[in-house]
């Protein structure tokens, strides 16, 4: 309350103008006189005088400054409360000295009398002498300090009675400490003026209660002082202790007190009796003789009845609150340990796993903290991994929020290393959560500027809010994009997921199957970073094109060097191709077991090799001869076998093969890698004379006149913040009611797929709505450096209309479509064309994604691409789920026991502490399931790799830096086997087209003993074609148990003829029935089975023709038999050099960056593009309309 007080007053003012008195002591709790003061200033103003006035921040009457002293000022408050705390002490300590200095046995009395002893005890007697309890001996100097304190506690009482006095004085006077000052000190004051009653007793021992209060109030004082709150559970454990021991010391003293008229016993026995008796034990060895004595042994074991669980109460409420909200992290922990905050809306057990599994499988973390602030309250399966020894040590649980800065202190968010904000992608409006997450790293930043942010949001048109953040990761830019990818390159999400895992590639290892094994060898890849000048494995290329040092180090090393980093420039690129020259500054990132650090290095020279003299033959002449292939991890160090390092002439024209059974025939050889690019052995323009070439192309079906397409930036972004990217585009928007498939307009009269006669297989894209991040699907699947012979044609089946101002986005892409309808409803399919479709991606839809129990809200996605699968079986479904642990049901088979001994070969590397124990499930082995959970990892691996982030959204094409290269894929066809190697294909690619390999996509043919239908009607159509009676029959059965590879060569497509066959050969099973063996008898119930089960394939082939009649579609397209149900696929991440290439299988490569050098290098572009003038011509013509 401000005052005011008038200085200077004038003496005289006009008639008119009223004079202000100065303000007196009545206008303290009057009105303050500062709206007078402001009133006549205001006056005053006008005749040209003017008023001085004094504000006084507090009250400036004598009582209100003693108040401010001794109660509202806090310092000098707590310091007056901590001089009453030692008053209160130093008096029971003084009465603890006059219990030892007093003896009973040399006389009792009142001061100056004659003293008489009373120590002897008749117990017969039933009368008490009451004068040992009424007179003590106190010492002449003893009792001048306790007068001396009394009087002080006394007037400082008095003092505060005054200050604190309300209007009602009893209420004062009637409290509890006020008459326990009063017992203690009064006596000493009366004895100033009458000395006979100095050796009266006073019991002084209830200064103790006195001391308790002070301290309590002592401490909040200091809270208040040091502005600093403590923990109420701090406070009640000390109010409790403090209860103990008041109640201990008022038993000990006042027993010892009362038993001088008793055995007079001393103030040990004392203690050790109110102790025994306290605690319940009761020896009964010490026990008061007399009636006084035992009354107060009752009185205080009521009074510790009733207050002490009141006490415990308070306690044990404080702690189950405390367990809740997780208390606090000490703030001396926080500046002698390292820790990283976790804030999340809420904790579920799979993000805690997924979280603390990556976060610890770094050597360097593991004498870090997690702190985990949660809103609510802890979930049971959360508290019973919490309890583990393993995390219970090193995570704590923090009930509070983000918002608040008394919980960002709790968490200690300023000494931080990092804090983690994760959306809760759970909720049902995924808005409401990135708003969420929005303002919690605003709060956070605003808390603790210096900590870095790790941000997860969910939609991409929020992502801008949050650029602050050091990595922020956009679950749906990632996820369409990764969706997008795996249409062309298969398994996309299977290679992003593997790489950013941490794994020792030891998944596997003791499976009987020759593909887990490599596949889980293969799994522990990583991507590492190293600077060249410190790196053993790239330091002797300094100097040297990046493709050079990148075949050579994978050919001597067994690692892929996927990119680099200029000292002087900050971005990342990959593949920068053989133009770039390595430097030693330089940052090389690549794809390893291990990081070089934890690698060991042994050299070994082969004395076979030395004796047989293979100096005139090959890189690649026998498994002795083989690079670095065989890597061995152990406790995260690598012990690497480097065999015969010798370098190579770089001249050497061909790499010839080993001769085969003696013979010297030889294969075409491939060209070594040059150190230094050849401009005229690598033409930059190629691919994009290739790309012009098809532009200037006419179709083939009619002659009709392909549309020219424009490379350009797509014009109208549908959110901020959207990396650009060259995109193929058409000449002019096409109109919205042209991107509608199933209805014709003005402008064309198609109404379904097959109308338009697309070159290409279709790309369905099933969502629920039309959101910014289906925008990151399109322009992967449209970027400029796709040949315009593969662009596929996407057709967006949305549950929902989209808005116009995604049209708008979409509407200058070439070949995008949408339409209206769900994936349940078999018409919506057919009329999208998913005859035609060569790929249909399953997106999760929001509303969903939350369902009573958690891993439910996968349930109908399930459901209805199983219906698919079986529908449509040879269509490549791409599904994506919320809970990674249900993609156990994707393609289910109920009684195949190959998919139960992956179910319990997962179980078996769970319990091994795999990070990755879902990896062998067969969908998601070969990239067709995938869910955003598992790139989690990617935002808790960039706190020890700054750069997966960047690297992750460059293969995915969500950021396109120029001079980067992009993931891009090839098939090995028949016309190249002749490579036979993995290590053979590196150097053909690299010398050949610069391009850089990273790993293999493989198909197998494998057989399922199941009997679902599809597999047994394959069976049994190759087996009526093969065989002619039972003998041939088993014969054939004993040969397809083994393992077949290259499905796609071999799969059988069921004919009627086979069907008449199989037909006719039951009916003549049947008639020698009699004279079949029992196999004879099980193959003809197999027959009969299978027969059943075909005619129930066929009601479902009926079913979907009848429905492509009725709406008109015609049925030709319908392919029910081109099955892929029997093969399993897998990636292979950084294979070993010797790994043998198979037919079909797909290789990822990252590919340099076509426009690299056109810009940059006009000079060199002209003269290496001379003997190719007229393809480059329509490039450079693009390329000016941009």
């Amino acid at each position: 309350m401000a005052r005011a007080k008038l200085k200077n007053s004038p003496s005289e003012i006009n008639s008119h103008v009223k004079t202000v008195p100065p303000a007196t002591t009545e206008d303290v709790h009057g009105v303050s006189p500062l709206l007078p003061a402001r009133r006549m200033g205001s006056l005053g103003s006008d005749v040209g005088q003017r008023v001085q006035v004094e504000f006084y921040v507090n009250e400036n009457t004598f009582k209100e400054r003693l108040k401010l002293f001794f109660i509202k000022n806090q310092r000098s408050s707590l310091r007056i409360r901590l001089f009453n705390f030692s008053l209160k002490l130093l008096t029971c300590l003084l009465y603890i000295v006059r219990v030892l200095l007093d003896n009973p046995a040399e006389g009792i009395g009142c001061w100056e009398c004659e003293k008489q002893n009373y120590s002897t005890f008749n117990q017969s007697s039933t009368e008490i002498n009451w004068a040992p309890i009424l007179w003590v001996d106190r010492k002449m100097p003893l009792w001048a300090i306790q007068v001396s304190v009394a009087l002080i506690s006394f007037l400082e009482t008095m003092l505060l009675i005054y200050l604190s006095y309300k209007g009602n004085i009893w209420e004062q006077i009637f409290r509890i400490s006020f008459i326990l000052e009063m017992i203690n000190t009064v006596p000493f004051i009366i004895t100033i003026f009458w000395s006979p009653l100095r050796n009266l007793f006073i019991p002084v021992f209830l200064n103790c209660w006195l001391a308790k209060y002070a301290l309590e109030n002592m401490i909040n004082d200091l809270h208040r002082a040091i502005q600093r709150t403590q923990s109420a559970m701090f406070n009640q454990v000390l109010i409790l202790i403090c209860t103990l021991l008041c109640l201990v010391f008022t038993g000990t003293c006042g027993i010892q007190h009362l038993e001088r008229a008793g055995d007079n016993l001393s103030l040990f026995k004392s203690f050790y009796f109110c102790i025994v008796t306290f605690s319940t034990v009761g020896y009964g060895d010490v026990t008061p003789k007399i009636w006084p004595s035992q009354l107060l042994v009752v009185i205080m074991i009521c009074v510790a009845l009733v207050v002490l669980p009141l006490q415990f109460e308070e306690l044990v409420y404080l702690w189950m609150e405390r367990q809740k909200s997780g208390g606090n992290y000490s703030r001396h922990r926080a500046q002698t340990e390292k820790h990283v905050v976790l804030c999340v809306s809420s904790l579920k057990i799979d993000l805690l796993m997924d979280f603390l599994n990556e976060f610890y499988a770094h050597p360097r973390l593991q004498d870090y903290y997690v702190v985990i602030l949660c809103p609510t309250e802890m979930d049971i399966q959360v508290r019973r991994v919490l309890q583990i020894p393993l995390w219970s040590q090193r995570v704590i649980y923090l009930q509070g929020s983000a918002l608040k800065d008394q919980d960002l202190m709790r968490a200690k968010m300023d000494n931080g290393e990092a804090c983690f904000i994760l959306s809760s992608r759970n909720e049902a409006d995924r808005t409401a959560a990135d708003h969420q997450t929005i303002l919690r790293a605003w709060a956070v930043k605003d808390f603790a500027p210096n900590c870095p942010l790790y941000v997860q949001i969910l939609k991409p048109e929020n992502k801008f809010h949050v650029k602050f953040a050091d990595h922020v990761v956009c679950e749906e830019e990632c996820k369409y994009a990764m969706l997008a990818l795996n249409c062309v390159c298969p398994a996309t999400s299977t290679l992003i997921t593997l790489l950013v895992h941490t794994s020792r590639g030891q998944e596997g290892q003791e499976s009987p199957e020759q593909w887990q094994r490599m596949y889980g060898r293969c799994s522990g890849n990583e991507v590492y970073h190293i600077r060249m000048g410190d790196s053993k494995f790239f330091m002797e290329y300094e100097g040297k094109s990046f493709t050079y040092a990148a075949f050579h180090a994978h050919k001597k090393y067994g690692v892929c060097l996927i990119g680099i980093r200029r000292e002087e420039n900050k971005s990342i690129l990959l593949n920068p191709g053989p133009r770039h020259i390595m430097t030693a500054s330089d940052t090389c990132f690549y794809i390893n077991i291990t990081k070089e650090e934890n690698s060991a290095f042994i050299f070994k020279q082969e004395e076979k090799q030395k004796k047989k003299g293979f100096a005139g033959r090959g890189i690649y002449d026998g498994p002795s001869r083989l690079p670095v292939h065989s890597i061995i991890a152990s406790m995260g160090t690598v012990a690497m076998d480097l065999q015969n390092t010798e370098c190579r002439p770089v001249n050497s024209s061909k790499l010839t093969l080993p001769s085969e059974n003696g013979s010297g025939n030889r294969r075409p050889s491939i060209a070594p890698v040059l150190e230094l690019a050849d401009s005229s052995s690598l033409l930059p323009c190629d691919l994009l004379s290739d790309q012009s070439e098809d532009e200037m192309t006419q179709s083939d079906d009619e002659g009709l006149t392909v549309v020219e397409y424009v490379k350009g930036y797509p014009p109208n972004s549908p959110y901020i913040g959207s990396s650009p990217t060259l995109c193929h585009l058409l000449p002019v928007k096409a109109p919205f009611c042209c991107l509608r498939l199933d209805k014709g307009c003005k402008h064309n009269s198609y109404e379904d797929a097959k109308a338009y006669g697309f070159k290409n297989k279709l790309i369905i894209v099933s969502a629920e709505t039309a959101g910014n991040g289906l925008y990151n699907f399109i322009v992967p699947l449209r970027a400029y450096y796709r040949s315009r012979k593969e662009l596929n044609p996407i057709v967006l089946l949305l549950d929902n209309k989209p808005e116009n101002h995604f049209l708008e986005a979409i509407c200058c892409f070439p070949m995008v479509y949408y339409m209206e309808g769900t994936i349940d409803n078999l018409d919506s399919l057919l009329q999208c064309g998913i005859i035609y479709a060569d790929n249909l991606v399953v997106v999760d839809k929001e509303s969903t994604m939350s369902a009573e129990e958690d891993y439910m809200a996968d349930a109908k996605t399930i459901v209805n691409v199983q219906t698919m699968f079986r529908l449509f079986p040879s269509l490549s479904i791409i599904t994506e789920l919320t809970h990674p642990s249900n993609m156990r049901f994707m393609q289910f088979r109920a009684k195949d026991s190959y998919s139960l001994a992956l179910s319990k070969l997962e179980k078996k590397e769970r319990e091994n502490g795999s990070n990755l124990a879902f990896m062998f499930r067969l969908p998601f082995a070969a990239g067709r399931v995938f869910s955003i959970s598992m790139l989690d990892t990617l935002l808790y691996q960039s706190f020890v790799k700054d750069y997966m982030i960047t690297i992750t959204r460059l293969l995915l094409g969500l950021d396109t830096t120029p001079g980067s290269g992009y993931l891009c894929a090839m098939k090995i066809t028949e016309d190249d086997l002749w490579i036979r190697t993995y290590g053979r294909l590196f150097q053909k690619l690299c010398s050949s087209s610069a391009e850089i390999p990273i790993g293999i996509y493989r198909t197998e043919s494998h057989m399922f003993s199941t009997s679902e239908p599809h597999d047994i009607r394959t069976q049994i159509s190759i087996n009526v074609e093969d065989c002619e009676d039972t003998k041939d029959v088993k014969e054939h059965w004993n040969i397809k148990t083994s393992h077949h590879r290259n499905s796609c060569s071999s799969d059988q497509s069921e004919h009627p003829l086979l069907r008449r066959k199989s037909m006719q050969w039951a009916r003549r099973l049947s008639r020698k029935g009699n004279k079949h063996t029992s196999k004879t008898a099980e193959w003809i119930s197999q027959q009969r089975l299978s027969l059943y089960r075909r005619s129930e394939r066929q009601e479902l082939s009926e079913l979907v023709k009848n429905r492509m009649k009725h709406l008109g579609l015609p049925t030709t397209g319908y392919d029910e038999m081109n099955d892929h149900q029997n093969t399993l696929s897998y990636v292979l991440i950084n294979p070993p050099p010797d790994t043998r290439l198979e037919l079909n299988d797909i290789v990822y490569l990252i590919r340099s960056d076509p426009l690299a050098h056109v810009a940059n290098d006009s000079h060199s572009r002209k003269s290496s593009c001379s003997n190719k003038l007229d393809p480059c011509n329509p490039e450079t013509r693009d390329e000016t309309q941009l």
